[in-house]
């Protein structure tokens, strides 16, 4: 079952704790990235040069000395002299308002094209969207070079003219960006909970579509003023602009043609650009990264966890594991890191065994840290998540703190998974076949026809009809039992010796259910499988499970022989679990009209 994570639970209980979703928290977390500060600092510097350039620039870019041409640099000219005898400095600078003015008049005409138009078609479709389409369709048909160099020759040689028709041509990259995103989020059950409470359209856009659009949207501002930058640096660069204004690709033009005299001149207006749009990459994955990672670690302090995963997290746990145990978890304690750099713990040192043909079930309420349990042990903790201390062991080897390449090795070969929601497990894109063949063939390096044969036994294993014909289908075109079957059947495909199922009957009903606890009975029977069967179900439990452990609130109360526990409980908790059970509940009496009721009284 998922489990509420504590990103940002406890904002209320540290008041003075930067809101990470506040300007003041968001900047903070940007400059712990260094390439984050690092590419902000660069963008900073040009963008205060060029503005600045009257107060920074050693003369006028237009000033020219034919005595000085080509002269070396020095203490009034750092950078020297041109061609024509002008200071490149100063070109620089003020060639940097033009560049770089043009790319965001160009980048400002998409945005107001592009979005609004997008959130519109996305969110409403109908007509709009159509017509929308044709006309996105169309432009981005057209070659934006030639388009260009067609408006110069009719529009003339001006650079903020160009500019605006850029805009207008890559407009359609936000059309079709924000629309695809917002299509596909408001069709979400949490945007239709939004139009139930009340709330406006306008007010469900700006709060709930607008924060799922951001992230790609700041990546392709930046590939967009790239491009901007870019196309009117190589118009510029093929003498096809302004001409007479200074830009840096006017400064390419020139260094070009004189590259065999002084090559150095190329340098200043190739570094410019090169700077420019290597920042504004940099400085938009960052930002955006700082944005989606909303409770998470800092970028930087999560890369240095990765690096040093060869380590592992915590000190060895005194208690030693049993011995033959399949899984042998000791002292585990999760945390996971608020923004203020404080750690919130979600489970508390807990213990649990499962020996190989044992199925141990691990039941509690929701968010007592079943789920976090079970991704610790498939090493698949969720952003900000670490095993902060304790021990896992599977088959004898410690897996806190294992490098990825050799905990994925683990993942499929020797430890399998059983999600919840199976409909929501499966990818719509690919057929049943291709999703139980393709994990085959890169666990075990079988051919694609031996993984073929295998993925039909492993179906005809798990009970389903005519499985070469379920292999050609896709996910929506089975049910929800057949679909959690199928996801048994991956678990299966690649012998795995121990099992977790997360809640493997959710949403079933109890006819499907019965089938699949039974299912799972005769493979463990069959293969000698060790399962961990996470659930809040107690009949299920009782049903299948040899042994039982009752967590809640991160601590495992209490643990023994599944009769045991549910006919003799020792825990309060325990004891608070079975007598919210309603088998043995009285039952109500049948219901009569008022009058009746009346008349019996």
């Amino acid at each position: 079952m998922s489990e509420n994570l504590p990103a940002g639970a406890d904002a209320a209980s540290h008041p003075s704790a930067p809101d990470p979703g506040s300007a003041a928290g968001s900047l903070r977390r940007l400059l712990r990235n260094p390439l984050g500060a690092i590419s902000a600092g660069v963008l900073l510097l040009l963008v205060a040069g060029v503005v600045l350039a009257p107060l920074l620039a050693p003369q006028a870019p237009d000033i020219s000395s034919l005595g000085d041409a080509f002269a070396a640099p020095d203490a009034a000219h750092p950078m020297g002299m041109d061609s024509a005898g002008r200071d490149i400095l100063s070109r620089i600078l003020y060639g940097g308002r033009n560049t770089l003015g043009g790319a965001v008049v160009a980048l400002a005409i998409a945005l107001a094209l592009g979005v609004p138009s997008g959130l519109y078609a996305g969110y409403y479709g109908g007509r709009f969207d159509s017509v929308a389409n044709w006309a996105v369709n169309l432009v981005m048909a057209l070659p934006a070079m030639v388009v260009l160099l067609a408006s110069r020759a009719i529009l003339g040689p001006n650079v903020w003219v160009l500019m605006i028709v850029l805009g207008v041509l890559v407009a359609p990259a936000f059309f079709r960006l924000v629309r695809g995103i917002v299509a596909n989020v408001r069709k979400e059950l949490y945007v239709d909970a939004a139009k139930v409470s009340g709330l406006s359209d306008t007010r469900i856009v700006a709060r709930h579509i607008l924060i799922v659009v951001r992230g790609p949207l700041i990546i392709q501002v930046a590939l967009v003023a790239g491009i901007a930058i870019g196309l009117q640096a190589g118009l510029e660069f093929l003498g096809v602009g302004s001409g007479s204004a200074a830009t840096w690709g006017a400064m390419l033009n020139e260094a070009f043609q004189n590259i065999q005299r002084a090559p150095l001149l190329i340098l200043w207006p190739g570094l410019a650009l090169g700077l420019t749009n290597g920042s504004l990459v940099l400085l938009a994955g960052a930002l955006r990264d700082v944005l989606e990672d909303r409770g998470g670690e800092p970028a930087g302090r999560r890369r240095g966890r990765s690096r040093a995963r060869a380590t592992p997290h915590a000190p060895v746990v005194d208690r030693p594991s049993e011995p033959g145990a399949l899984l042998s978890v000791r002292g585990l304690t999760v945390a996971y890191a608020r923004p203020d750099g404080t750690r919130k713990e979600v489970v508390h040192g807990i213990d649990l065994d499962v020996h190989p043909g044992e199925i141990v079930g691990l039941v509690g309420e929701s968010g007592s840290g079943k789920t976090q349990t079970a991704f610790s042990v498939l090493g698949i903790l969720p952003e900000g998540g670490r095993v902060a201390s304790g021990s896992v062991m599977i088959k004898g080897q410690e897996i806190v703190g294992l490098p990825e390449r050799a905990h994925r090795a683990l993942r499929g070969g020797t430890v399998a998974y059983v999600p919840q929601e199976p409909m929501s497990n499966l990818d719509p894109a690919f057929t049943i076949g291709s999703q139980l063949m393709e994990p085959m063939r890169h666990v075990l390096g079988i051919s694609r026809k031996e993984a073929a044969d295998r993925a039909l036994d492993l179906l005809r294993l798990v009970e389903i009809p005519e499985p070469a014909r379920t292999m050609r289908l896709y996910p929506h075109e089975i049910s929800g039992g057949m679909a959690q079957r199928v996801l048994i059947a991956g678990a299966m495909s690649c012998d795995p010796e121990l099992l977790i199922a997360d809640e493997p009957t959710t949403a079933l009903d109890v006819r499907v259910q019965a089938e699949i606890l039974g299912l799972l009975r005769r493979l463990q029977q069959d293969r000698g499988l060790g399962v961990l069967l996470v659930t809040h179900n107690l009949g299920v439990v009782a049903d299948l499970c040899d042994r039982v452990a009752v967590m809640s609130d991160g601590r495992i109360l209490e643990t023994g022989a599944t009769d045991q526990v549910l006919r003799s409980p020792r825990d309060p908790y325990t004891r608070t679990l079975l007598g919210a059970v309603l088998d043995e509940a009285p039952v109500r009496a049948p219901w009569q009209p008022r009058e009746a009721r009346r008349t019996t009284a």
